[in-house]
């Protein structure tokens, strides 16, 4: 799969809504439980609930992995491809390191996991990112301005020539980074000014914008800030509000309502 390719025909198809998955084992519906695949289970149900309505899925690693649940992960990346092919899965890992390590690392992004695209961090620079663009047609989608408040104490730093830090990630993304037209960049959705400084200075990058939902983000004003010229260009998540829309035996069912809510309002915004 070409996640670039893939992306641009989901936001057509599906509009920009990206279902976020971090299942938290305390948060998980009783009957589940006891299961053993419990945190498969309930990622698989939320994605079958809303695939139709889903540009992208986005595993957060950290939940499975603190669970030792990397299997789970692994099956469940395995059935959004066979269950709902050309939905791209975005590994939200935010590795950032150099030389063998990173080798290793896009290895297990693409290889173990067989995730379309995985999330960076470039403040090690280019060697850091390099090793996942040797991997045709996946995606890399680095940290550039994040949803969270600490996120001005370096990404909001003057360079000294009136560019700002995560200026400056935007500008290398869109262009001498971007060897393989992969690229895309986290901004978050809490902060609209900056987004429409991003996407000013990569018009052509696609922008993954966490924030809205449980961490507060605008829609409104996220999506007119962070469309492109065709009215898509980015991967609009929400989590915790389709996750956890009910704790009982119809949370997927629930998921689905949130879903498809947060996907027209996402979409209400997207001309005009």
């Amino acid at each position: 799969m070409d996640f670039a390719l893939s992306l641009k025909r989901r936001w057509s198809s599906a509009g920009l809504l990206c279902v976020g998955l971090d299942p938290d084992p305390a948060r998980l519906p009783a009957h589940l439980e006891q299961r053993p695949d419990a945190i498969f289970e309930f990622c698989r149900a939320i994605v079958d609930a809303t695939a139709d309505v889903a540009c992208a899925f986005k595993p957060q690693i950290a939940y499975f992995a603190a669970a030792r649940a990397e299997e789970q992960l692994e099956a469940l990346v395995s059935h959004i491809h066979a269950a709902h092919p050309g939905v791209p899965v975005i590994l939200d890992a935010k590795r950032g390191d150099i030389g063998p390590t990173a080798i290793q690392y896009a290895r297990e992004a693409f290889e173990r996991y067989d995730a379309d695209a995985v999330t960076l961090s470039p403040y090690m620079g280019f060697d850091s990112v390099a090793p996942y663009l040797e991997w045709e047609g996946r995606g890399a989608i680095l940290l550039c301005r994040t949803s969270n408040p600490g996120g001005a104490d370096l990404q909001g730093l003057d360079l000294g020539d009136g560019e700002r830090l995560f200026e400056r990630v935007a500008r290398l993304a869109s262009g001498p980074w971007n060897r393989n037209g992969q690229l895309g960049l986290v901004v978050g959705a809490t902060y609209p000014q900056e987004l429409a400084r991003v996407r000013a200075i990569a018009p052509g990058l696609p922008l993954l914008v966490p924030g809205i939902g449980a961490q507060g983000g605008d829609i409104e004003a996220s999506v007119r800030a962070g469309r492109d010229t065709d009215g898509a260009g980015m991967i609009v998540n929400s989590s915790r509000a389709i996750l956890y829309a009910s704790g009982g035996e119809d949370f997927a069912q629930a998921a689905r309502a949130v879903a498809i809510a947060t996907r027209d309002a996402i979409d209400a915004h997207r001309r005009g």
